[in-house]
């Protein structure tokens, strides 16, 4: 089944093969040594358009020769149709520059009505050809619409040299002049589009920033060293260095997998993306213990434990180098505290969390289990027995 970017391909070939009889039959029909020329043009499209049809086909095919796939086929193709561009401003300028005379022309009425019929088709077709480029993603198919404006422009020229005919005034060759140039200027960009891909240019800023954006809102990535993408057809590459707030391999593999899937829901037409990710080498670990101060003794109620104890402690030798207490604000929630509580911990940057009783599939524990943090149970409820428990050197364990 084929593609909706093919299946319009494929419209265009026979739209290029409609107008080319149309503009023939008009140029014999009036005597128009320019519609004759216009038709002679239109066999130029079909033959760019038979090309992207056959660059849409080849290019998602992958091979051990090209495993990343044929993408750029279609670039190559936009390459080539903005050639085609070059070419028919080229016509149309010389036209106008060397033309000597003008050509009597003869059934007037009826030609002007065909040549309206024209524009009005090739107009349609443009728009609805770039509706479907802008869609698909497809820079053929926009190189494609941009050949229809240089049929719309070079069919402008000569309706303006029929109007002229009835005035009795001729502009047709200015009017040819200021065409071309909007016309080279078209081929201009798509030639510039096509060669930036072509030698893998950088994504665009719109698209890098929102990658950005995707890849900064996930909660445990400390650092985004580096990102870079490129261009294959309508198809994006991906590359983005990150440092990630975990400890363990599989732990940072998980959240890459997850940065992949929001980045591909995002960001349409991404083929291959590529997280190099490290965990982050931390120097201290904070480990959060909920507590009654007044007697320094272990909450058995996570979520209701008045303070919490964060302590920080060197990864090195164990040793305490600083704590503080949390104060519980969710003390007067009816429902959620032990789920509110857990995230304000991650958000503190807290790494480990003891706790009296296992959760038991309750909500805080899907929350550390989808941070990373470690949760240790302990059976004792004074303070220095448990940091004793969790071999910490430590002083004073109250502020």
């Amino acid at each position: 089944m084929m593609e909706r970017s093919e299946r319009t391909s494929l419209f265009s070939v026979g739209m290029n093969i409609i107008l080319f009889f149309l503009k023939y039959f008009l140029g014999v029909f009036s005597g128009s040594l320019a519609l004759i020329a216009d038709s002679i043009h239109s066999i130029s499209d079909v033959i760019g358009s038979v090309a992207v049809f056959i660059g849409l086909k080849i290019s998602k095919r992958k091979s051990k020769a090209f495993p990343y796939g044929l993408y750029k086929v279609e670039n190559l193709i936009a390459l080539v149709s903005s050639l085609l561009i070059f070419f028919a401003g080229y016509e149309i300028i010389t036209w106008a520059v060397k033309g000597k005379g003008a050509p009597l022309l003869k059934n007037l009425s009826p030609t002007l009505a065909g040549i309206l019929s024209i524009l009005v088709i090739v107009y349609g077709f443009m728009r609805y050809e770039r509706k479907i480029a802008k869609s698909t993603g497809s820079p053929s198919l926009a190189a494609d619409a941009e050949e229809y404006k240089t049929d719309l422009y070079s069919t402008l020229v000569i309706l303006g040299s029929f109007l002229g005919s009835f005035l009795g005034i001729h502009l047709d060759r200015i009017a040819s002049v200021i065409v071309s140039v909007f016309i080279f200027k078209a081929g201009g960009v798509l030639f510039i589009n096509a060669i930036k891909v072509l030698l893998d240019a950088s994504l665009d800023f719109a698209t890098l920033d929102k990658v950005k954006s995707v890849i900064l809102k996930e909660p445990r990535v400390d650092e985004l060293k580096s990102l870079t993408g490129r261009n294959s057809g309508r198809y994006k590459f991906i590359e983005a260095d990150v440092t990630l707030r975990v400890t363990d391999l599989e732990r940072a593999h998980q959240i890459s997998q997850r940065l992949e899937e929001k980045i591909r829901k995002d960001i349409p037409y991404v083929d291959h993306i590529l997280i190099h990710y490290e965990p982050i080498k931390k120097e201290f670990s904070h480990i959060a213990i909920p507590c009654i101060a007044k007697d320094n003794q272990v909450s058995e109620h996570f979520g209701e434990a008045p303070t919490f104890l964060i302590l920080t402690v060197k990864f090195k030798d164990n040793s305490l180098v600083r704590q503080n207490s949390l104060t519980n604000p969710y003390l007067l929630e009816e429902k959620g505290k032990g789920i509110l509580v857990a995230e304000l911990l991650v958000k503190n940057g807290v790494d480990r969390v003891v706790v009296r009783e296992k959760f038991r599939g309750k909500g805080p524990e899907y929350v550390f289990r989808e941070a990373g943090v470690e949760v240790t149970v302990t059976k004792k409820s004074d303070l220095k027995k448990v940091m004793a428990e969790l071999k910490i050197k430590a002083g004073l364990v109250a502020d």
